[in-house]
């Protein structure tokens, strides 16, 4: 079902009607270059950890902000892989309904946290912080289901 929202144009005062879509975003699962993925404790509310991503500009492809929004959080420069997979479950994120592709890449450089990442870690399947937020986790098991299944028929 669309939902139509009205709006008044602040120019000449016609009214408009505008659909209110899900937003696109982006999610990055980066691989270390010694090995484990880079997560982000993030810094804005909800509070968490968290797979470096975020918002799609207007004008922007999927690859490029995920190229940007991976540089942004983590200051590595990446050379995506793959896409994982994309994920819509409507309440995925609790802030509004959001679209996520997500993308595996391999990093390069050292990590450090910025923009919207307070702190930033290297972890395994085996050592996943608390809390991971929004999907993250379910995204984390299905990215390392993956691995495992690459690795079995390598």
């Amino acid at each position: 079902m669309n939902t139509k929202i009205k709006r008044i144009c602040r120019n000449c005062g016609a009214e408009l009607e505008l659909y209110h879509n899900p937003t696109p975003t982006v999610d990055i699962i980066i691989e270390a270059e010694k090995g484990g993925i880079v997560l982000i404790m993030r810094k804005n509310k909800p509070i968490g950890w968290a797979i470096p991503g975020g918002f799609v500009d207007y004008g922007e492809s999927l690859e490029d902000a995920a190229v940007r929004e991976a540089r942004e959080e983590t200051s590595l420069d990446v050379v995506l892989e793959d896409q994982l997979r994309t994920y819509s479950r409507p309440d995925r994120d609790p802030r509004l309904h959001t679209i996520s592709t997500v993308f595996t890449a391999k990093g390069k450089g050292v990590p450090r946290a910025a923009d919207d990442a307070a702190e930033i870690g290297i972890f395994t399947e085996d050592n996943l912080p608390d809390p991971i937020m929004f999907d993250h986790r379910e995204i984390l098991s299905d990215y390392f289901r993956m691995v495992r299944n690459r690795e079995k028929h390598t």
